[in-house]
Order: C-alpha cells, then structure tokens, then sequence
C-alpha cells in the first residue's frame, strides 16, 4: 500500500473542507500529530481510522486507497454482483436498462 498517496489524498480533502489537522484529529479521537504523520506517510494506520476519516472527509475508502485497489474485469463483476444480490428481478431489470441506455449514449456512431 502506497500510504505517502494516501495521506495526500487525506490531506486534499482535509483542506477541501478548510479543516485544520486538529479538527480532524478531533473527530478522528487521534492526535493531531498522528494526524500529520499519516498526511506525510509516515505512519500506518487502522481500518477503524481510515474509515472514521473517510467518514468526516466524506469520501470513500476505494477513493482513499485508489492506488492501491486493482481493478480487473472479475472485481467489477464482483461489484456488480453485490449491488444486485438483495434486489428484486424488477429492479435488477430497471439497472440493466438504465446500464444499456448508458452505453447506447456513450457510443453513438
């Protein structure tokens, strides 16, 4: 994991919302600090942290780690997998279609 990206990006949406570093340590429940080190990645840090700081940065972990996620064609079909798994055949058929008018848009000749 490229944790030098990750606390860049951490940082970038910190300032985004124009908070200082103790805001977030705050809502965070870490030091300011730990904070700072994680910024510059110098430090590594907990899946319960990265999500409470993607929670108040508001952005998700896979933008987070986006560097450090592989996508290839099974994941996406795996992703898609489990948006479709608890929902009824009618929404499921509404998805594809919207998915098929999508593509149609994108790919006019």
């Amino acid at each position: 994991m490229n944790y030098v990206n990750l606390g860049k990006r951490i940082r970038e949406e910190r300032l985004k919302l124009n908070l200082t570093q103790e805001q977030l340590a705050e809502y965070v429940d870490i030091s300011a600090s730990y904070i700072g080190q994680i910024e510059r990645g110098e430090r590594n840090l907990t899946l319960d942290t990265l999500v409470r700081i993607a929670n108040r940065l508001t952005v998700s972990i896979d933008y987070l780690l986006n560097d450090s996620i592989i996508v290839n064609d099974d994941n996406l079909l795996n992703q898609i997998k489990q948006l479709f798994d608890d929902k009824s055949l009618s929404d499921k058929q509404m998805a594809i279609d919207v998915i098929r008018t999508m593509f149609s848009h994108l790919y006019k000749d």
